[in-house]
Protein backbone atom coordinates (compact mmCIF):
# COMPACT_ATOMS: atom_id res chain seq x y z
CA UNK A 1 0.00 0.00 0.00
CA UNK A 2 1.43 3.30 -0.83
CA UNK A 3 2.61 6.19 1.27
CA UNK A 4 1.07 8.54 -0.61
CA UNK A 5 -2.68 6.42 -0.83
CA UNK A 6 -5.45 9.14 0.08
CA UNK A 7 -6.89 6.61 2.84
CA UNK A 8 -10.16 8.66 2.97
CA UNK A 9 -11.31 6.45 -0.48
CA UNK A 10 -11.57 3.73 1.36
CA UNK A 11 -14.50 4.57 3.40
CA UNK A 12 -15.73 5.88 -0.01
CA UNK A 13 -19.20 4.18 -0.91
CA UNK A 14 -20.40 6.07 -3.97
CA UNK A 15 -22.31 3.41 -6.40
CA UNK A 16 -22.64 1.22 -3.90
CA UNK A 17 -26.39 0.49 -3.04
CA UNK A 18 -26.96 -0.92 0.71
CA UNK A 19 -30.42 -1.76 2.76
CA UNK A 20 -30.40 -0.83 7.07
CA UNK A 21 -33.52 -2.49 8.27
CA UNK A 22 -35.04 -0.95 11.12
CA UNK A 23 -33.85 2.93 9.47
CA UNK A 24 -36.27 4.91 10.33
CA UNK A 25 -35.33 6.01 13.77
CA UNK A 26 -32.53 4.83 16.50
CA UNK A 27 -29.02 3.13 15.32
CA UNK A 28 -30.25 2.17 12.10
CA UNK A 29 -31.00 5.76 11.21
CA UNK A 30 -28.02 6.74 12.31
CA UNK A 31 -25.75 4.60 10.03
CA UNK A 32 -28.44 4.94 7.13
CA UNK A 33 -27.31 8.36 7.51
CA UNK A 34 -23.45 7.64 7.81
CA UNK A 35 -23.72 5.30 4.85
CA UNK A 36 -25.50 8.24 2.74
CA UNK A 37 -23.20 10.55 3.32
CA UNK A 38 -19.98 8.29 2.05
CA UNK A 39 -22.21 8.10 -1.07
CA UNK A 40 -24.30 4.99 -0.62
CA UNK A 41 -27.81 4.15 -2.33
CA UNK A 42 -29.80 3.42 0.65
CA UNK A 43 -32.88 1.78 0.90
CA UNK A 44 -34.73 3.09 4.64
CA UNK A 45 -36.54 0.79 6.20
CA UNK A 46 -39.55 0.56 8.50
CA UNK A 47 -42.20 -1.69 9.45
CA UNK A 48 -45.10 0.04 8.68
CA UNK A 49 -45.33 4.09 6.58
CA UNK A 50 -44.99 6.57 9.11
CA UNK A 51 -43.19 10.38 9.59
CA UNK A 52 -40.17 8.93 11.30
CA UNK A 53 -39.61 6.76 7.97
CA UNK A 54 -40.76 10.10 5.77
CA UNK A 55 -38.14 11.97 7.84
CA UNK A 56 -35.18 9.58 7.93
CA UNK A 57 -35.31 8.90 4.30
CA UNK A 58 -35.44 13.04 3.52
CA UNK A 59 -32.78 13.73 6.03
CA UNK A 60 -30.75 10.08 3.61
CA UNK A 61 -31.87 11.94 0.16
CA UNK A 62 -30.28 14.46 1.39
CA UNK A 63 -27.09 13.01 1.07
CA UNK A 64 -27.80 10.54 -1.43
CA UNK A 65 -30.83 11.15 -3.47
CA UNK A 66 -31.34 7.81 -5.16
CA UNK A 67 -32.15 6.39 -1.55
CA UNK A 68 -35.64 4.90 -1.14
CA UNK A 69 -38.06 3.83 1.39
CA UNK A 70 -39.18 0.29 1.93
CA UNK A 71 -41.61 -1.21 4.54
CA UNK A 72 -42.26 -4.48 5.97
CA UNK A 73 -43.21 -6.14 8.99
CA UNK A 74 -40.27 -8.68 9.93
CA UNK A 75 -42.31 -10.56 12.39
CA UNK A 76 -43.59 -12.15 8.91
CA UNK A 77 -41.92 -14.97 7.39
CA UNK A 78 -42.19 -14.20 4.01
CA UNK A 79 -41.31 -10.30 4.50
CA UNK A 80 -37.77 -10.83 4.89
CA UNK A 81 -36.84 -11.91 1.48
CA UNK A 82 -39.97 -9.37 -0.28
CA UNK A 83 -37.70 -6.52 1.42
CA UNK A 84 -34.11 -7.32 -0.05
CA UNK A 85 -36.17 -8.02 -3.03
CA UNK A 86 -38.10 -4.82 -3.16
CA UNK A 87 -34.63 -2.74 -2.55
CA UNK A 88 -32.70 -4.73 -5.05
CA UNK A 89 -35.51 -3.47 -7.76
CA UNK A 90 -34.86 -0.52 -7.21
CA UNK A 91 -31.09 -0.15 -6.42
CA UNK A 92 -29.66 -3.01 -7.94
CA UNK A 93 -28.07 -5.91 -6.13
CA UNK A 94 -27.10 -5.21 -2.71
CA UNK A 95 -23.47 -4.49 -2.17
CA UNK A 96 -23.90 -3.44 1.47
CA UNK A 97 -26.54 -5.16 4.42
CA UNK A 98 -27.01 -4.22 8.16
CA UNK A 99 -29.77 -5.80 9.63
CA UNK A 100 -30.48 -3.74 12.78
CA UNK A 101 -33.98 -4.01 13.20
CA UNK A 102 -34.84 -6.38 16.65
CA UNK A 103 -38.09 -6.72 18.58
CA UNK A 104 -37.35 -6.63 22.55
CA UNK A 105 -40.23 -7.63 24.99
CA UNK A 106 -39.22 -6.95 28.77
CA UNK A 107 -40.68 -9.52 31.24
CA UNK A 108 -39.27 -11.96 33.92
CA UNK A 109 -37.99 -14.88 32.16
CA UNK A 110 -40.46 -17.05 34.08
CA UNK A 111 -43.40 -15.22 32.65
CA UNK A 112 -42.13 -15.12 28.83
CA UNK A 113 -44.83 -16.54 26.76
CA UNK A 114 -43.98 -18.93 23.84
CA UNK A 115 -45.78 -16.46 21.18
CA UNK A 116 -43.43 -13.58 22.54
CA UNK A 117 -40.72 -15.57 22.65
CA UNK A 118 -41.01 -17.06 18.66
CA UNK A 119 -41.63 -13.79 17.66
CA UNK A 120 -38.53 -11.72 18.98
CA UNK A 121 -36.48 -14.97 17.74
CA UNK A 122 -38.13 -14.63 14.35
CA UNK A 123 -37.02 -10.61 13.84
CA UNK A 124 -34.32 -10.93 15.74
CA UNK A 125 -32.34 -13.93 14.41
CA UNK A 126 -34.50 -16.13 11.58
CA UNK A 127 -35.45 -12.42 9.13
CA UNK A 128 -32.08 -11.97 9.52
CA UNK A 129 -30.73 -15.16 8.02
CA UNK A 130 -33.27 -14.93 5.79
CA UNK A 131 -32.24 -11.75 4.44
CA UNK A 132 -28.57 -12.71 4.29
CA UNK A 133 -29.66 -15.58 1.88
CA UNK A 134 -31.50 -12.78 -0.13
CA UNK A 135 -28.27 -10.68 -0.10
CA UNK A 136 -25.46 -12.86 -0.69
CA UNK A 137 -26.33 -14.29 -4.60
CA UNK A 138 -26.06 -10.45 -5.78
CA UNK A 139 -22.45 -9.98 -3.65
CA UNK A 140 -20.87 -13.59 -4.75
CA UNK A 141 -21.70 -12.47 -8.45
CA UNK A 142 -19.60 -9.19 -7.94
CA UNK A 143 -17.04 -10.87 -5.51
CA UNK A 144 -17.73 -7.66 -3.32
CA UNK A 145 -19.99 -7.53 -0.12
CA UNK A 146 -20.72 -6.17 3.63
CA UNK A 147 -22.93 -7.74 5.87
CA UNK A 148 -23.10 -6.31 9.23
CA UNK A 149 -25.51 -7.55 12.02
CA UNK A 150 -26.16 -5.20 15.13
CA UNK A 151 -25.88 -6.85 18.45
CA UNK A 152 -25.99 -6.46 21.52
CA UNK A 153 -23.57 -5.77 24.91
CA UNK A 154 -26.06 -8.17 26.02
CA UNK A 155 -24.67 -10.91 24.62
CA UNK A 156 -21.87 -10.71 27.22
CA UNK A 157 -24.43 -9.05 29.94
CA UNK A 158 -27.79 -10.46 29.40
CA UNK A 159 -30.27 -8.43 31.33
CA UNK A 160 -32.62 -10.15 33.58
CA UNK A 161 -35.88 -9.25 32.15
CA UNK A 162 -34.83 -10.07 28.47
CA UNK A 163 -33.56 -13.35 28.49
CA UNK A 164 -35.06 -13.84 24.91
CA UNK A 165 -33.80 -11.05 23.43
CA UNK A 166 -30.35 -11.37 24.72
CA UNK A 167 -29.84 -15.33 23.62
CA UNK A 168 -31.29 -14.00 20.08
CA UNK A 169 -28.35 -11.54 19.70
CA UNK A 170 -25.90 -14.03 20.73
CA UNK A 171 -27.38 -16.71 18.29
CA UNK A 172 -26.79 -13.39 15.56
CA UNK A 173 -22.79 -13.64 16.67
CA UNK A 174 -22.55 -17.21 16.36
CA UNK A 175 -23.96 -16.49 13.20
CA UNK A 176 -21.70 -14.25 12.03
CA UNK A 177 -18.84 -16.49 13.25
CA UNK A 178 -20.29 -19.08 10.84
CA UNK A 179 -21.22 -17.73 7.61
CA UNK A 180 -17.48 -15.83 7.83
CA UNK A 181 -15.49 -18.51 7.06
CA UNK A 182 -18.36 -19.60 4.10
CA UNK A 183 -18.24 -16.28 2.84
CA UNK A 184 -15.12 -15.06 2.83
CA UNK A 185 -13.87 -16.93 -0.52
CA UNK A 186 -16.01 -14.73 -2.36
CA UNK A 187 -15.15 -11.27 -1.09
CA UNK A 188 -17.84 -10.72 1.66
CA UNK A 189 -16.78 -9.72 4.91
CA UNK A 190 -19.83 -10.01 7.57
CA UNK A 191 -19.59 -8.50 11.32
CA UNK A 192 -21.30 -8.23 14.28
CA UNK A 193 -21.50 -4.78 15.69
CA UNK A 194 -22.33 -4.78 19.45
CA UNK A 195 -23.72 -1.49 21.51
CA UNK A 196 -23.79 -1.20 24.54
CA UNK A 197 -26.43 1.45 26.10
CA UNK A 198 -27.47 3.66 23.81
CA UNK A 199 -30.23 6.42 23.58
CA UNK A 200 -32.60 5.45 21.41
CA UNK A 201 -36.39 5.28 22.24
CA UNK A 202 -36.07 1.74 23.44
CA UNK A 203 -34.15 3.19 26.22
CA UNK A 204 -35.29 6.63 27.32
CA UNK A 205 -38.06 5.78 29.43
CA UNK A 206 -36.42 3.17 31.70
CA UNK A 207 -33.30 5.85 31.63
CA UNK A 208 -35.67 8.08 33.25
CA UNK A 209 -35.08 6.94 36.49
CA UNK A 210 -32.30 8.77 37.91
CA UNK A 211 -31.70 5.95 40.29
CA UNK A 212 -31.70 3.38 37.93
CA UNK A 213 -29.49 5.53 35.43
CA UNK A 214 -27.30 5.69 38.13
CA UNK A 215 -26.83 2.40 38.56
CA UNK A 216 -26.75 1.23 34.91
CA UNK A 217 -23.71 4.19 34.51
CA UNK A 218 -21.68 2.13 36.96
CA UNK A 219 -21.36 -0.87 35.21
CA UNK A 220 -20.18 1.36 32.25
CA UNK A 221 -16.19 2.18 32.49
CA UNK A 222 -16.42 5.45 30.60
CA UNK A 223 -19.60 6.42 32.77
CA UNK A 224 -21.63 7.83 30.10
CA UNK A 225 -24.50 6.69 27.82
CA UNK A 226 -23.80 6.51 23.87
CA UNK A 227 -25.69 8.31 21.12
CA UNK A 228 -26.94 6.40 18.43
CA UNK A 229 -24.29 7.88 16.31
CA UNK A 230 -21.47 6.55 18.26
CA UNK A 231 -22.27 3.80 16.30
CA UNK A 232 -21.49 4.96 12.81
CA UNK A 233 -17.87 5.49 12.68
CA UNK A 234 -17.50 1.68 13.61
CA UNK A 235 -20.16 0.70 10.94
CA UNK A 236 -18.58 2.54 8.15
CA UNK A 237 -15.67 0.80 8.78
CA UNK A 238 -17.46 -3.04 8.02
CA UNK A 239 -19.13 -1.71 5.55
CA UNK A 240 -16.33 -0.02 3.23
CA UNK A 241 -13.14 -1.45 2.14
CA UNK A 242 -11.69 -0.21 4.74
CA UNK A 243 -12.69 -3.11 6.71
CA UNK A 244 -11.95 -5.14 3.72
CA UNK A 245 -9.65 -7.39 6.01
CA UNK A 246 -11.50 -7.49 8.82
CA UNK A 247 -14.72 -10.39 8.96
CA UNK A 248 -16.23 -12.84 11.82
CA UNK A 249 -15.63 -10.45 14.30
CA UNK A 250 -18.20 -9.15 17.47
CA UNK A 251 -16.85 -5.20 18.01
CA UNK A 252 -18.41 -3.85 21.29
CA UNK A 253 -19.14 -0.18 20.94
CA UNK A 254 -20.35 -0.33 24.42
CA UNK A 255 -18.20 2.02 26.66
CA UNK A 256 -16.90 -0.95 28.01
CA UNK A 257 -19.75 -2.17 29.50
CA UNK A 258 -18.97 -5.60 28.10
CA UNK A 259 -15.47 -6.10 30.15
CA UNK A 260 -15.48 -8.99 32.47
Amino acid sequence: MSDTMNFSKLFDLSGRAALVTGSSRGIGRAIALGLAERGAAVAVHGTRPSGALDEALADVRGHSGASIGVTGDLSQAEEAGRIVGTATAALGALDILVVNASLQVRRPWALVEQAEAEQQMQVNFHASLRMIQAAVPGMRQRKWGRILTIGSVQQRRPHPDMIVYAASKSALENLVRNLAKQLGPDGITINNLAPGVILTDRNVSALADESYAARVREMIPLRDFAAPEDCVGAALLLCSDAGRYITGQDLYVDGGMGLP
